[in-house]
């Protein structure tokens, strides 16, 4: 059995924009905690100097000419964090740093937001007590963390979006290229299969008209004669269907069932000569239509009968039809006999060059699809499928 997979080199180039924005994250998030623990030490240790100072003053015998400028001018102007100097029991504030608050607002509702302050810097670090002869607690400095500390606690966030965003972008853009690329080998194969079909085929049916005009004494070289002509015409479609891959096609009003059911009759014809026994029937009222492109369209129900015949190893079993109607929408279940489907294997079926066949190139439900879901803004997926119990193709047309 042969068993195509998706492409390492895909799953490689995904690895590796993960593995590179990783690289580019962890690095500048580990700095960025290093320098955060860093700013948060000497922040402790000045908030202790500047408690320390305090407490030195109150602990000392005041004598003349006692001068306390370095303390107030070197520690004291050094903080460039928020502070809140209270009391010993913490029932009064005595003073603050670096913080702004509206100078409209009322003794009450200053005092209310700076004790809402305090429990919030008592919540990130605890308190630094000032004490008179290590006994009497004197006072409590409450702290914050510096502006700076703020902006550095988000900038991992920053980081690991911009990171994140990397590898959407870089991921987007490669599967939109993957994607481009796929669809010009499509259009290019399609065409060039049109090009090369409709040379021989003018031929062909030149010849056919010459037989015709010789043969008429001839019954059963005429009969021949009429078959080939069938499958020239046969091959004409076929190469016509190729040239309208890349192209708009033109969608009308069609009777569902009849295209349908113009397609089995097509192949019941054929079915006996590929050495199978299978019934293909169809339950549906005359009535369904839809908008679609014949000939892409039967391309499309060909493709699910050929596909369904190919799972039948045994050369027996049935495919059928089923037609519905749902709101404004379409809906055509192809059931089948045949082996089955692993579920693993579901969304792959319809990659390109995926197949469980020993021949064929994968590419027939993954035309099919492009044909319902690009050019007839439709949808086809595998509504049911279990090893050994058939599988049930959905179809729905908008």
């Amino acid at each position: 059995m042969k068993l195509n997979t998706r492409s390492p080199k895909s799953g490689r180039i995904k690895i590796a924009l993960f593995i590179a924005a990783v690289c580019i994250v962890i690095p500048i998030m580990i700095y960025t905690h290093n320098l955060v623990v860093e700013l948060q030490k000497k922040q402790r240790e000045t908030a202790g100097l500047y408690a320390r100072s305090l407490e030195y003053i109150a602990n000392s015998i005041p004598t003349p000419g006692t001068d306390y400028t370095f303390i107030f001018d070197e520690i004291i102007g050094a903080i460039d964090f928020p502070v809140i100097l209270t009391n010993g029991d913490d029932t009064e504030i005595s003073t603050t740093k670096n913080i702004s608050l509206d100078s409209t607002f009322s003794r009450e509702k200053r005092q209310t937001i700076l004790f809402e302050m305090i429990t919030e810097m008592d919540g990130e670090n605890n308190p630094i007590l000032v004490t008179y002869q290590d006994s009497l607690v004197l006072s409590k400095v409450h702290y914050g963390e510096s502006p700076l500390i703020v902006r550095l606690r988000w900038l991992p966030v920053i980081e690991l979006s911009i990171a994140t965003l990397f590898i959407l972008v870089g991921y987007i853009g490669f599967s939109y290229i993957k994607r481009s690329e796929q669809s010009n080998i499509w259009v290019g194969m399609a065409r060039e299969t049109a090009h090369q079909l409709g040379t021989p085929l003018t031929s062909m049916m030149g010849w056919i008209e010459l037989l015709k005009q010789q043969s008429e004494a001839m019954p059963k070289i005429l009969e021949t004669v009429s078959e080939f002509e069938h499958d020239a015409r046969r091959l004409t479609k076929v190469a016509d269907r190729f040239s309208k891959i890349g192209s708009k096609p033109d969608l009308k009003d069609e009777n569902i069932t009849e295209l349908i059911r113009r397609t089995i009759l097509y192949f019941e014809r054929r079915i006996p000569q590929m050495g199978k026994k299978v019934a293909i029937t169809i339950d549906a009222a005359e009535g369904f239509t839809a908008k679609v492109n014949s000939e892409l369209f039967e391309w499309v129900i060909e493709n699910l009968i050929k596909n369904a015949l190919d799972a039948m190893e045994d050369g027996r079993g049935s495919i059928s039809f089923s037609l519905s109607k749902e709101r404004r929408r379409t809906i055509i279940d192809v059931k089948d006999t045949g082996k089955g489907i692993d579920a693993s294997y579901h969304k792959d079926i319809f990659r390109p060059g995926f197949t469980t066949k020993k021949r064929g190139w994968g590419l027939g439900l993954s035309l099919s699809k492009r044909i319902i879901e690009t050019y007839h803004n439709g949808k086809l997926s595998v509504l049911k499928s279990a090893i050994g119990e058939g599988t049930t193709f959905r179809i729905i047309l908008k």
